[in-house]
């Protein structure tokens, strides 16, 4: 980023009420060179250069990986379900219910920007496995003649949410 560049960004977001906290600024290089040089000075203030920022609840760095992106996309529906676990235990919700509770607040947490992701099998797969693991929550067992309570079996959750 060149300095004019920069004193141009400044002006722009002081026009609508922004400062740019000049000791936090940090940058991330995004070429194919490498530079080693960990500071950058603009007029009169430094930057560091950092290897990964979290931006819109998305890790960037220069080596993510998918694989890295989903896991931490996974342990967010979890945390989203841990969190709103009192609601899907509730009698009193019908099952309909928690399913549109499922879908609007935690199946969005762990697919947003899945239209950048490259669909891999094992990506999938892992997707599919949040998903059962929620829906046998929500659901519940079955309860056998016998009076044996057991899981119910992936074609059960798929004619029921369906």
């Amino acid at each position: 980023m060149t300095i004019d560049t920069f004193t141009k960004l400044k002006n722009d977001a002081s026009k609508f009420g922004l400062l740019i906290n000049e000791n936090k600024t940090k940058y991330m290089m995004c070429t194919r060179k490498q530079y080693r040089e960990n500071k950058l000075e603009i007029d009169h203030m430094s930057s560091e250069s950092v290897q990964s920022f979290k931006y819109l609840g998305s890790t960037v760095n220069q080596n993510n990986t998918i694989q890295e992106e989903i896991k931490e996309r996974l342990i967010a529906g979890n945390k989203a379900f841990c969190a709103n676990q009192k609601m899907f235990q509730n009698k009193l919700l019908s099952k309909k219910s928690k399913l549109k509770l499922y879908w609007t607040l935690i199946r969005l947490i762990v697919t947003y920007a899945c239209e950048t992701w490259v669909s891999k099998e094992n990506i999938i797969q892992k997707l599919v496995i949040f998903e059962r693991k929620i829906l046998r929550k929500i659901f519940g067992s079955t309860k056998e003649v016998k009076g044996v309570w057991r899981i119910k079996i992936n074609e059960e959750l798929d004619e029921l949410i369906e």
